[in-house]
């Protein structure tokens, strides 16, 4: 057997070690492919398929939300940022729902305490720097004026409070709202400059890390492009679903999978016959693995990044091979997630 164990377990320090090139969906190198981020690299690998891009155009065209359901790791948030990366959109705004999620926390934060405990001991009120404590959230962020829409991923709004989904209908009709700290001391100051939810400075939108919002209101230009996901554990409100364009993402098939594969693990660069050729010896050395994966999956729950760590591993040169390779990666790599073994 080959060894690959960089910690063997013995106590033994050693330094004489260096890891191989990470896989492109784990590289968090400023300098990779010409310092493209993480998720540029999850933007240009996406393998859309033809109802994908269908829906997609139609939420573009009626300026409607697309709600996306599916198994967890079908790509329902990698979609996003494809979408991001070929229409030059900018920066996606994820906001991540959770059982305690509010629509106030989408829109904005005002950290009243923060003003308040600057203000102890000044001698004048500190009103004209109001914008210092108030954030705008990924929604909010999303609705701020632009010629060209800007990019929500509202993620897992299964999760949500039951009045989430029903709170999103008025934005989502109407493309505004109003900050009430903001709105009270039109008069005395009609613009604030606020921060927003921007924070990747290699993106054209992060010139909008800060802007001014005039009279307390915030209203959209052109409707952002917002993509909602669910894993599809409960029912939505039928107003909710009325304003969504809805589309179920289904696990990919065996041609589909090998498209994935290769736009994540083979080269990128090259002569066109180089690449060509190494994609498919990849596909080669992927085979097996594939159609085990395809098996596993027809008896329970398994997500496609599942298989491309399983390929990732073994065609690592120092991986085990044989009988052993092949418990590793069916025992601990291609484990159901709905498994109660660990239990």
């Amino acid at each position: 057997m080959n060894d690959w164990k960089i910690f063997k377990g013995d106590g033994k320090q050693h330094d004489e070690w260096k890891l191989p090139e990470p896989p492109s969906w784990r590289n968090f190198s400023s300098d990779t492919d010409g310092g493209a981020s993480q998720k540029q690299r999850r933007g240009e690998t996406f393998q859309a398929r033809p109802e994908e891009i269908e829906l997609v155009n139609a939420a573009l065209y009626l300026r409607r939300p697309l709600l996306l359901t599916g198994k967890p790791g079908t790509g329902k948030t990698s979609l996003a940022y494809a979408v991001a990366h070929e229409l030059k959109l900018g920066e996606v705004l994820h906001w991540s729902i959770t059982t305690r999620t509010t629509l106030k926390d989408g829109l904005y934060r005002y950290d009243a305490i923060g003003r308040l405990q600057d203000a102890k001991g000044a001698v004048q009120d500190n009103l004209q720097e109001i914008g210092k404590y108030i954030d705008l959230g990924p929604l909010g962020t999303a609705l701020l004026p632009s010629e060209k829409p800007r990019i929500l991923l509202i993620d897992e709004i299964d999760k949500s409070d039951i009045d989430l989904p029903n709170d999103l209908l008025h934005i989502f009709e109407e493309g505004e709202f109003e900050i009430p700290e903001l709105r009270r001391i039109v008069g005395k100051l009609d613009e604030v400059e606020v921060q927003t939810a921007y924070t990747d400075e290699t993106e054209t939108t992060y010139e909008d890390v800060k802007v001014k919002i005039r009279k307390g209101r915030v209203r959209c230009q052109a409707f952002p492009f917002v993509i909602l996901t669910s894993n599809g554990e409960r029912d939505f409100p039928p107003p909710f679903l009325r304003r969504c364009l809805r589309l179920n993402i289904r696990e990919p098939n065996r041609d589909e999978l090998e498209r994935i594969i290769t736009a994540h693990l083979s080269k990128k660069e090259g002569k066109k016959q180089e690449i060509a050729k190494q994609a498919d010896n990849l596909l080669k050395q992927a085979d097996s693995l594939i159609a085990d994966f395809l098996k596993k999956r027809d008896k329970g729950e398994l997500a496609t990044d599942q298989l491309l760590n399983a390929i990732y591993l073994v065609t690592r040169e120092h991986f085990p091979i044989g009988k052993n390779r092949d418990d590793f990666i069916d025992k601990f790599i291609l484990k159901y997630l709905d498994s109660s073994e660990d239990l």
